[in-house]
């Protein structure tokens, strides 16, 4: 930047500061701008036109600040994962600080990664206001609020080629924990623009705090309310954590809003029956007589809302003895019809794809969900199903896959009488026939046939169906939702999937995780136990065994969960499930020692013995041991220990396939 440059902008900031008109009439600074100005003069005492490059922090401070929000990490990477998608290839960095303003992690374009780092926009650079001045995350800690700090705005000359936008995260106490910002380096990013992606920092930010607040209170009673129902469980509804007594002991920004308190701290202390005209006693009976969802009356104003009850989600015991370990409310008879709730869990990703589910519930909306096979494809459709206005019509599947490809067409569309041979004497009704006012879910959608696909597309644009054998089209009204485990982009780069098509099946992407992905993956399997133990009295499964089921990585993912439950339920003794019980390749596979893929799809990494440790290159041991020594601090999570070293799992599973360290389960314990 040329000196002239960053002293025109010096010699603006400091007339606006002194309440002096500016060179450039046309130019003017929103309030919170010229505040920070203020403050970074007379308070900071920094110096606009100097350009010296932000302070970047020790390995060691970032190593405790990482490990310090590790429980905000894990639910804000997968939001700035799905934020990232949207934003990605428009020339923006994504990236999230601590309290403070150190940058923790970055989501950013490797092609723009240098510009990006040679404008301070990297992990472990402080972005304090004290420091760097005017800017999107500073001012945004600074404001408590969201702000955006486009160009010029910036306190320092050298960061007026930024555009900056970040939003405040908040703790369950309401304190500021971190920020969320996206910046731009391009020229022709506007101030204008800047409102849209405002929209989605506030969005992905509220996100983050609410999932923030439902993970730290998991162990309380949580009371979640809307005016509308069906806001009830969503982003845009309020959360109360109550103590077993029924007192508020945390709140959230919406529910502070909501019931038009004066402050966080004037429902903090109170008990529930002073806010809603609700006994604590009759409380947990409600939830459990009533539906899902069911109405209570605000005290202070008489508004009525709609209230959802969450019970605390208790710590199993941990204990080393060989007595059976299985906490009591798995014990508890189950429904199998899952809702969308029972799928959500605690995993950023499954709270996300249901908070969009719940959205277009009622939409004509189509839906795609993608995902290795077993992760749940179509329980998540018959889930969403069940949560629409077409719960209770019919819904239709059809496994694209299973199907011969000869008979696929009549299936689907169905046919007259006589209109080929073989054919019924009375004719068929098809499945998309059948589907008429529900759902149609088509499975595994990118194994149908190609000229199929062209008649499926004409019944989806045009509403109706033409059987086969007949010449009168009958008027269809069918949702669809399809799945696939396939990358259908792939398919129609190679000729083997319909583009107009997909364009018309991918309304919203639904990606669920595998089960070795998922953050809430050790409740998850204790769910699927309780709900496949549910026919079974006293069913139980002692430590050991219930040990293999969670370190086991279920390539099969929850299929493959499901099927062995339910053969170690019948062939287990007294109902006690132990390890004799289970397949002798998942206890051998599940043990610490056995080695996991280094990486999806690739060769085993066998465990380098002692002798082949010594004999190696010295600088190769002692790499080895300072990796080993970062994976069993974070116990083995490989997320979290990629994070940390700053580079991609994927680059990780290299290093230690070369260093030949044997991965086992990443252990993400009782997140």
């Amino acid at each position: 930047m040329a000196d002239s440059t960053a002293i025109a902008h010096a010699e603006g900031v400091f007339r606006t500061v002194h309440g002096l008109p500016n060179i450039d009439r046309q130019l003017r600074h929103e309030a919170p701008i010229t505040q920070s100005w203020t403050r970074c003069v007379n308070d900071h005492r920094l110096d606009p036109s100097k350009l010296h490059a932000p302070t970047v922090i020790g390995s060691a401070d970032l190593k405790d600040r990482q490990t310090q929000h590790e429980d905000l990490l894990q639910i804000a990477v997968a939001e700035m994962d799905s934020l990232y998608d949207q934003i990605s290839g428009s020339g923006h960095a994504l990236l999230m600080t601590d309290a403070s303003g150190v940058i923790l992690c970055e989501r950013v374009d490797p092609t723009l990664r240098k510009m990006f780092r040679s404008a301070g926009i990297l992990i472990g650079a402080d972005w304090s206001e004290n420091r760097e001045g005017t800017n999107g995350v500073g001012t945004c800690i600074a404001e408590n609020r969201p702000v955006t700090v486009h160009r010029a705005d910036h306190f320092r000359a050298r960061h007026i080629g930024l555009s900056c936008t970040g939003a405040p995260i908040r703790d369950p106490g309401g304190s500021l924990v971190a920020v969320l910002d996206v910046s731009s380096i391009s020229s022709h990013d506007t101030r204008a623009g800047r409102t849209h992606t405002m929209a989605l920092v506030n969005l992905s930010a509220n996100f983050i705090e609410k999932c923030l607040f439902l993970r730290r209170q998991r162990n309380h009673t949580i009371l979640r309310f809307h005016s509308r129902p069906e806001l009830v469980n969503l982003l845009y509804d309020g959360a109360l954590a109550l103590s077993q007594d029924g007192t508020v002991i945390a709140a959230d920004d919406t529910a502070v809003r909501l019931l038009g308190a004066n402050g966080r701290l004037n429902l903090l202390g109170r008990p529930l029956a002073e806010i809603f005209d609700v006994r604590p006693e009759d409380l947990l009976a409600g939830s459990r007589n009533h539906p899902a969802i069911w109405p209570l009356r605000d005290l202070r104003r008489g508004r009525r809302y709609f209230v959802s009850l969450r019970e605390p989600q208790r710590e199993p015991a941990r204990d080393g003895g060989a007595k059976p370990a299985l906490e009591p409310a798995m014990l508890q008879p189950r429904k199998n019809a899952l809702s969308l709730d029972d799928l959500a869990g605690e995993d950023p990703q499954m709270l996300r794809n249901v908070h969009n589910a719940r959205r277009i519930a009622d939409s004509m909306v189509s839906v795609l969900i993608q995902g290795p096979t077993g992760s749940g494809k179509e329980v998540f459709a018959r889930a969403l199903h069940r949560a629409s206005s077409r719960a209770q019509r019919n819904f239709v599947a059809v496994n694209c896959a299973a199907i011969p490809e000869t008979l696929i067409e009549s299936e689907l569309f169905g046919y007259k009488s006589g209109a080929f041979t073989g054919a019924h004497k009375d004719g068929m009704r098809g499945k998309v026939l059948q589907a008429s006012g529900g759902t149609l879910f088509l499975d595994e959608v990118g194994d149908m046939p190609l000229l199929l696909q062209t008649r499926l597309l004409r019944v989806l644009e045009d509403n109706e169906v033409v059987p086969l054998g007949s010449e009168k089209p009958i008027k269809v009204d069918i949702r669809v939702i399809s799945a696939s485990h396939r990358n259908l982009r792939e398919m129609i780069a190679k000729g083997q999937f319909r583009e107009d098509l997909y364009y018309r099946l991918n309304g919203i992407k639904i990606e669920l995780p595998a089960l070795a992905e998922r953050a809430d993956r050790n409740r998850l399997i204790r769910e699927v136990f309780a709900i496949e133990a549910a026919g079974e009295a006293h069913a139980a499964v002692e430590a050991k065994a219930l040990q293999c089921l969670l370190n086991y990585q279920w390539p099969g993912n929850v299929r493959e969960l499901r099927n062995v439950i339910r053969a170690a339920l019948a062939i287990c003794e007294g109902g006690l499930v132990t390890r004799l019980d289970l397949p002798r390749e998942l206890c051998e596979a599940a043990s610490p020692a056995a080695a996991a893929p280094a990486a999806p799809g690739a060769p085993l990494a066998n465990m380098a013995t002692p002798a082949e440790t010594s004999a190696g290159n010295p600088l190769e041991v002692a790499e080895r041991e300072a990796l080993l020594a970062v994976i069993d601090a974070n116990r083995w999570n490989m997320r979290l220990t990629a994070q940390q070293l700053g580079m991609s799992r994927n680059t990780l599973y290299r290093r230690l396939k070369r260093l030949r360290i044997g991965v086992g389960l990443e252990r993400v314990d009782q997140i």
